[in-house]
């Protein structure tokens, strides 16, 4: 019996130690598991709040016009360089034409203008010579007829003497004309002599009408002297006025200069005219700015649009990358290079990355209305900070990512 009850005692006892020993083994393993699972969960950091994004190119025109061609619909895949949109160029053509009219017309201008400075030198050298040779003739003129009003003066003053001294005769002649008459009356002198007196007096008559007569061509040629000595001066005056005009020959030409160089401005103006109007009419054709999807059309044939409409939008899908927001209690030991790996709800897939940067401020701060936290009821919230994370080369190769896709990232931060 007493051995009995040893061996019974001895059986629990091992029994006793085994279930330590196991429960001593469990710990040991729930210990050894919990210390690595924690430096496991200690090596990244993950958040659901992350999302696929990428580009968004917006189409829209820059002229306005009437849609004549829509070639490209909601989820068209599409190259940089296809024609999306064309607009009716009829408008935009007639205006190339009439720039292209303007510019020559501007070009010929200024090839007039050009052609205008040397007529202008040549022309007021000329006159300029032209004004000294008459202002030289109209001198000589002047002195050739001072010398003929002297002359005439002077014949004048010859004549005045010739019948004063007619008269005299005249006087004499008839004297002796009367006194013969009596003397014949009286036959104490002989009829021949009184005849002979009465033709000295008749002669001394006739020479002092012929005197007068010279004394009257002499003040008629004075007049006549006069009237070239007035014109002389009045061609002298024309000649100073005449060299006075072409002294003002720099000054022409300074204007003709002037005016080639305005020519000049209005030609340039009339080619930024005709650039314009060559741009107006290339925007007419409206082309993918990218590779990528098409979206949000909402440009129809025949509609009307304005510059800055957006008419649809390409989305990209060579460049996407992954905006994160994480906890700004993530933030401590993540930075730029680190390799994340993430899945996205489509896709039973892992895809890899890299961090490349950290976002400048908190989504909240970003967005359209930035909490107002100076108001007395301040309560603190944990904020998010977005990250960018770029995928590694080759991983959206099959473009299956799209802009907008939920994505689970771990950010492997040792």
């Amino acid at each position: 019996m007493a051995e009995l009850v040893k061996s019974t005692i001895a059986s629990r006892k091992r029994s006793t130690i085994g279930r330590i020993l196991v429960f001593a083994a469990v710990l040991v393993v729930l210990v050894v598991a919990g210390y690595y699972g924690w430096r496991y969960l200690n090596t990244y950091e993950a958040t659901d709040d992350a999302q696929i994004d990428g580009h968004i190119n917006a189409v829209s025109g820059r002229i306005t016009g009437n849609v004549i061609a829509v070639l490209a619909e909601d989820e068209q895949v599409v190259k940089a360089g296809d024609v999306l949109v064309r607009i009716d160029p009829r408008d935009y053509e007639v205006a190339v034409a009439k720039a292209e009219a303007d510019l020559r017309d501007a070009e010929a201008s200024l090839e007039s203008s050009r052609i205008d400075i040397p007529i202008t030198h040549t022309n007021t050298a000329s006159q300029l010579k032209t004004a000294a040779s008459s202002r030289v003739e109209a001198t000589a003129f002047v002195l050739g007829a001072q010398r003929q009003l002297g002359a005439a003066r002077d014949r004048l003053e010859s004549a005045q003497a010739q019948v004063r001294e007619a008269e005299a005769n005249v006087r004499k002649t008839s004297d002796d004309a009367v006194r013969y008459k009596l003397l014949v009356d009286k036959d104490e002198v002989a009829r021949q002599i009184y005849d002979t007196a009465v033709a000295e007096a008749a002669s001394a008559q006739a020479t002092l009408d012929s005197r007068k007569a010279a004394v009257r061509e002499a003040e008629q040629n004075i007049v006549v002297a006069q009237a070239a000595l007035e014109q002389a001066s009045q061609h002298i005056t024309q000649a100073d006025a005449s060299i006075e005009s072409a002294q003002t020959a720099p000054k022409q030409v300074a204007v003709s200069e002037a005016r080639a160089q305005s020519a000049v401005a209005q030609v340039a103006q009339k080619k930024a005219l005709l650039d314009q109007a060559r741009l107006n009419l290339s925007y007419c054709t409206i082309f993918a700015p990218v590779t990528g999807i098409v979206g949000k059309k909402t440009v129809e044939l025949g509609q009307n649009i304005s510059p800055g409409q957006q008419l649809m939008a390409v989305v990209p899908l060579d460049d996407i990358w992954v905006t994160a927001n994480f906890k700004e209690t993530q933030l401590n030991r993540m930075s730029p290079g680190q390799r994340v790996r993430f899945s996205v709800d489509a896709y039973g897939r892992e895809y890899r990355g890299r961090v490349v940067a950290v976002g400048g401020a908190s989504g909240s701060r970003l967005s359209l209305l930035p909490p107002e936290n100076a108001t007395g009821n301040y309560v603190k919230v944990v904020q998010r900070i977005p990250v960018r994370i770029n995928l590694d080369p080759g991983q959206n190769d099959d473009h299956r990512l799209r802009p907008g896709m939920s994505v689970d990232p771990k950010v492997y931060v040792e």
